[in-house]
């Protein structure tokens, strides 16, 4: 059985460091020379994210020009807006019945499917982060008991289930998903609401989560994506065994005052993430913001829900892409003028 990691940035870096450790034959393909080049010489150090070190161990790292022969299973890692090249690239190394399982943000199935086949797609959910730091060394920023992995299929049962869970399980707890499309949507809403204020503004989702000027806006992206997700017919899937519509949904005063509060509750194993999208905006790189808040305003546009906060936060990160604007703390009070201070 031969697999490899496509796209070992940071947090392919840390799976496919537990991977290794545990005596799978991994293999983490980067552009990333400079990686490369250090994960080859010195193995990947995992540190976290209070400055100590988890682990380090061998790995076997190689840029995709070097990849050869066949695997059983590629966890694709990379940013999905280059998706059907990438996975096309992917699929000439493919072993017959081979599958590609996609680890990315937002709902990329589709995309993988339409190059390689429904039959030879799976998908993974992550609750988990992590932050490259230098060539061969990546902070584990979420708490290691907190990694987790929802896998599935949103075109139902795949024998190939199994082999990837085997693997992913060197890294943390694998909830096998019958609901794998409510996973998703579990996670996409996180994520629009978290990564998103996270991206424009440089807060950790701890800050985002315990600020009084955050933690509204926050409440409000939850909230406009679960109502999206319920108009479109999804019933979220629990995150790390939490009911996300149970706790965080709300019609009344009281439910929203309860969900107001257990926001800081539900982010502190992962408060000192740092959403990648920043770190791509503070590059003037153009970031995943379109596959992330984007994919629940153009579902709820579908849908006729109203979003107004996911709308904003878009329109924000719009501007920071074109250089008008740049990730920073006032971005918030930027919401607020856009929202004419309703949050």
């Amino acid at each position: 059985m031969r697999a490899c990691i496509y796209g070992a940035g940071a947090m392919g870096t840390v799976l496919g460091a537990f991977m290794a450790r545990a005596g799978e034959d991994i293999e983490l393909v980067t552009r990333n020379q400079s990686h490369v080049a250090a994960l080859n010489a010195a193995g990947a150090r995992i540190g976290t994210a209070d400055g100590g070190e988890l682990f380090a161990c061998r790995v076997k790292a190689l840029p995709p020009s070097a990849m050869s022969g066949r695997y059983d299973i590629v966890f694709l890692m990379t940013k999905q807006r280059d998706n059907a090249q990438t996975v096309r690239y992917i699929s000439n190394f493919l072993s017959p019945g081979g599958a590609v399982c996609t680890l990315q943000n937002g709902l990329p199935e589709d995309s993988v499917a339409a190059v390689v086949g429904r039959e030879n797609t799976l998908g993974c959910a992550v609750s988990w982060g992590a932050t490259f730091v230098q060539p061969g060394y990546v902070l584990l920023t979420s708490s290691p008991d907190a990694m987790s992995f929802a896998l599935g299929s949103p075109y139902g049962e795949s024998e190939k289930i199994p082999l990837a869970a085997r693997l992913l399980k060197c890294a943390g707890r694998v909830y096998t998903e019958k609901n794998f499309i409510g996973a998703r949507w579990s996670k996409l809403i996180v994520n629009s609401a978290f990564s998103s204020l996270s991206a424009i503004t440089s807060f950790t989702f701890g800050r985002i989560a315990a600020g009084r000027d955050t933690r509204p806006a926050a409440q409000r992206l939850l909230k406009e994506g679960i109502d999206t997700a319920l108009a479109c017919g999804v019933t979220p899937a629990k995150i790390q065994g939490h009911d996300l519509v149970k706790w965080l949904n709300y019609s009344g005063a009281v439910k929203r005052a309860l969900s107001y509060a257990l926001i800081p509750v539900a982010m502190k194993k992962h408060k000192n993430l740092v959403s990648g999208m920043y770190f791509d905006l503070a590059a003037g790189k153009k970031s995943e913001m379109d596959a992330i808040a984007g994919a629940v305003a153009a579902h709820a546009r579908a849908a006729g829900v109203k979003v107004p906060v996911t709308q904003a936060v878009l329109a924000v990160a719009a501007r920071i892409e074109c250089g008008e604007l740049a990730p920073s703390p006032e971005n918030i009070a930027e919401l607020g003028r856009l929202l004419k201070n309703e949050l």
